[in-house]
């Protein structure tokens, strides 16, 4: 498979669902990726199992706050020259790149890359859907070292990172993040082909693809959106899909703490009959409640769409007013393991509260 113009309008639209509110507004990257397959070429998908196990692979994307995305906009030239510098940091050639997280513009980013260096990118990432930490990877959790590592920002400076652990590496390169206006690349958690395949969330870039041609080909009422997408998400890694709450966002409040956008939306029911929804916000939607009752959470997906149309809405664009619909989709069960939910549970996010999967609620 080879990743065409065709690909970007479902793949951006798709990597948004799955992002769960996070992963950075994907318009701005999607007319980059755009520009990059004109000028270097579609960028071909290897499948992980063909991957060659001596082969040298990174994963790059941007880190930093979704709300700034909209404002610090990056070149064309940004991905491939984050790739550049990382291999002349490490004095190696880069074989093949993953992706963080195949959530929103950071499904992007690693093709932007692979076009600019002609590479081919890993059908897979480290995350299946998006979460705000590093140490949060299944990349990490899978025992890969975060570095060595670069940072590339909006300027061209270059910084670069040794670190004794992930949990380290993630507040140095917030840090960084934060220090350089909010938004940098990132080519970190460099792999060999076999520690890749015994880490990736596989499939996850051609399934975005599939999920944004359902949600384009069947744009419509989220009810009436459900059926196709439970059809999809059935035989996926995913298994469960549910409509869980529709209604008019009340309140919305997010303020950049830490590097991240941090906050809460309010949704009520379109006729007030229901309790209203609460969704906590870490640059993703980590939990949601009906008063005390927990209707889905970390490190299951939660999924903000317009009631309208089904459009997915990133947490940075949810805004007072807005008639929505919330999904959840259950998580990959790579996320449902011990050594995952020792960091994705909610009580790794402050919520005094275990994991229950979606279908036990």
């Amino acid at each position: 498979m080879k990743i065409e113009l065709k690909h970007l309008e479902d793949l951006a639209l798709g990597s948004v669902f799955l992002a769960t509110g996070g992963g950075g507004d994907p318009y701005v990257p999607r007319l980059i990726a755009e520009q990059a397959i004109k000028q270097f070429g579609p960028v071909e998908v290897i499948d992980p199992s063909e991957l060659s196990d001596d082969a040298y692979v990174v994963a790059i994307g941007s880190v930093g706050a979704p709300t700034v995305s909209l404002e610090l906009l990056p070149s064309v030239e940004d991905a491939a020259n984050t790739l550049a510098a990382f291999e002349k940091h490490v004095g190696k050639t880069v074989d093949a790149v993953a992706s963080f997280e195949i959530g929103g513009g950071n499904s992007l980013i690693p093709i932007v890359a692979a076009a600019g260096k002609g590479l081919a990118v890993i059908d897979g990432d480290g995350m299946g859907r998006a979460l705000p930490e590093a140490q949060m990877m299944s990349y990490a959790i899978a025992g890969v070292k975060p570095t060595p590592a670069l940072a590339y920002d909006y300027a061209g400076n270059v910084s670069t990172f040794s670190t004794n652990s992930t949990e380290v590496y993630e507040r140095h390169i917030r840090s960084l993040a934060m220090a350089a206006g909010g938004m940098i690349t990132t080519a970190e958690h460099p792999m060999t082909g076999r520690e890749l395949k015994d880490s990736i969330i596989p499939g996850t870039l051609s399934f975005s693809i599939k999920l944004g041609q359902t949600l384009r080909e069947n744009r419509g009422l989220a009810t009436d959106m459900l059926a196709p997408l439970q059809a999809l998400f059935k035989d996926s890694i995913y298994g469960e899909c549910r409509l869980v709450y529709t209604g008019k966002v009340i309140d919305k409040a997010t303020r950049i703490v830490g590097g991240y956008d941090i906050g809460e939306a309010t949704i009520e029911s379109f006729d007030s009959s229901d309790s209203p929804l609460t969704v906590s916000i870490k640059n993703e939607y980590l939990l949601a409640r009906k008063g005390d009752k927990v209707v889905t959470s970390v490190p299951d997906l939660i999924v903000i769409v317009d009631y309208e149309t089904s459009t997915p809405i990133n947490a940075e664009r949810l805004r007072y007013g807005q008639r929505v619909a919330v999904f959840a989709v259950g998580c990959p069960q790579f996320y449902r393991s011990d050594r995952a939910l020792k960091v994705v549970s909610p009580r790794c996010f402050g919520f005094d509260l275990d994991y229950v999967a979606l279908e036990d609620l």
